[in-house]
């Protein structure tokens, strides 16, 4: 898909609907907020389908509803004009192309700034997914702040929902880069400035996803992934550099002394999660497009949540495990394990060597609890092709491996209470003394399956 020179979701998604339009449901008739949409969403998914879904008519708001955009791998890779088997790589380069953002004086999302009488429950659209959430929530909200002495800017996810009409309750769990300057702002003690942009060009949203050491810039990334510097318009009260094409922008602080009750949400677990940072994010204005979209992230363990921040990650795995190991052919993270498996493949070229590269992985990545080893003629992609290798290959007494107390994900509700959690490898490649002769049908019958199938 070619990219051209808008830089926000509206194109973007007009662009693609125009040239993929079995990929886009739309969706006339009236739905509701509450749990409507994730219903359908999740009727789709049960079918095997992912289309990007739009919703132009949702009780009780007055702006059409976009969502599971990032559902279908195949769609990501079209984005990025490549086959999916090589998104990794196509991420990779991009990303490694970054270059810093241009500051544009005007912008979408400046036709509309609030600085008086901010009422977000009726000004900022929002979506409750699930029956055991607190209220509706904010899925898509890329909290954008920058670093007080160098201005190097941190965007990332953190769920949102209302607290009152000028604020919002808001959670770090991550411990990410925006707590780390949270602390700074609370030892110097000062509220931290932030920005909340809500909808923006996918593109962007994935770089807001990608995980970079602390100083670096997503806002640079996200130029890598467009091929153009990411535009940017400054907050009127703050001077905050937020996407340009932005829908909504929510301006203000995050006290580090404030606190506001948030949670539960349904998370990528599958599971409802109370464990929140409990922060207070106040508004100080509340800038929109004339005529906005509510871009959603659709919650729980839907594949678009998933993916969303998925691929940023496995990208980076595929890189730096193929660099230190040579012999990895392939690397995936199932929609099965959340963001607790993976699957990577490869031809071993020593003894030893499987349980090297899930040492890796299990030490680069702090969600993964579960890594699987297997032959590179297994497609990891594929669940059954991994535990058909599991049950044929794996002897637990010989090839499992565990390592306790090591940091863990917040939110996997199977971890303990300071956060640590196992983890395990389980060598399901075939080891040099195998004994086994695969199974196979030969070449001519296979041809002669494929003509008597053949649609006549």
């Amino acid at each position: 898909m070619h990219i051209d020179g808008a830089q926000d979701a509206q194109s973007f998604i007009a662009r693609y609907r125009a040239e993929r339009p079995d990929d886009v449901l739309v969706v006339g008739e009236p739905v509701s907020a509450d749990q409507e949409i994730t219903a359908v969403v999740n009727a789709l998914e049960r079918d095997g389908r992912r289309p990007l879904c739009l919703f132009e008519r949702v009780g009780g708001l007055t702006v059409p509803v976009a969502t599971n955009l990032f559902a279908s791998r195949e769609r990501v890779a079209h984005w990025f004009g490549v086959r999916v088997d090589r998104l990794h790589e196509a991420y990779q380069a991009r990303a490694r192309a970054a270059c810093a953002p241009r500051v544009v004086e005007s912008a979408p999302v400046s036709e509309v700034v609030v600085s008086d009488g901010i009422d977000l429950a009726h000004q900022l659209p929002m979506l409750r997914h699930f029956a055991s959430d607190r209220g509706p929530y904010v899925t898509n909200a890329v909290i954008v702040a920058e670093h007080p002495d160098t201005g190097a800017g941190n965007m990332s996810y953190h769920r949102s929902t209302l607290h009152a009409r000028d604020a919002l309750a808001t959670s770090l769990h991550s411990r990410g880069d925006l707590w780390r300057l949270l602390q700074i702002a609370a030892a110097r003690g000062r509220p931290l400035p932030v920005a909340m942009v809500v909808g923006m060009h996918p593109l962007v949203m994935l770089a807001a996803s990608a995980r970079l050491p602390f100083g670096a810039d997503e806002r640079h990334v996200a130029g890598g992934l467009l091929g153009a510097p990411l535009e940017v318009v400054r907050t009127p009260r703050h001077g905050i550099a937020v996407p340009a094409g932005a829908e909504y922008v929510l301006e203000g602080v995050i006290d580090p002394a404030a606190h506001a009750d948030e949670g539960p949400f349904g998370e990528f677990t599958g599971y409802s999660s109370n464990r929140s940072t409990n922060n207070l994010l106040q508004v100080h204005t509340l800038m929109h497009r004339a005529r906005p979209m509510l871009v959603d992230v659709m919650g729980g363990n839907a594949s678009e949540h998933l993916n969303l921040a998925r691929i940023p990650r496995e990208s980076e795995m595929v890189e730096k495990i193929r660099q230190r190991f040579p012999s990895v052919t392939a690397l995936h993270y199932p929609t099965s394990g959340t963001h607790f498996h993976a699957y990577v493949a490869l031809k071993p070229m020593r003894d030893g060597e499987a349980r090297q590269v899930m040492l890796g992985l299990l030490g680069w990545d702090p969600y993964l609890k579960t890594v699987i080893a297997v032959d590179d003629d297994v497609d990891v992609t594929r669940d059954e092709q991994v535990l058909w290798a599991l049950a044929t290959h794996f002897q637990p007494h010989r090839d499992l491996m565990v390592i306790d107390g090591l940091p863990g994900s917040a939110l996997d509700p199977s971890a303990s209470g300071a956060g640590t959690t196992s983890r395990m490898g389980l060598d399901a490649t075939r080891g040099r003394d195998f004994d086994g002769v695969l199974a196979q049908i030969s070449p001519q019958a296979l041809e002669r399956a494929a003509a008597i199938l053949e649609p006549r």
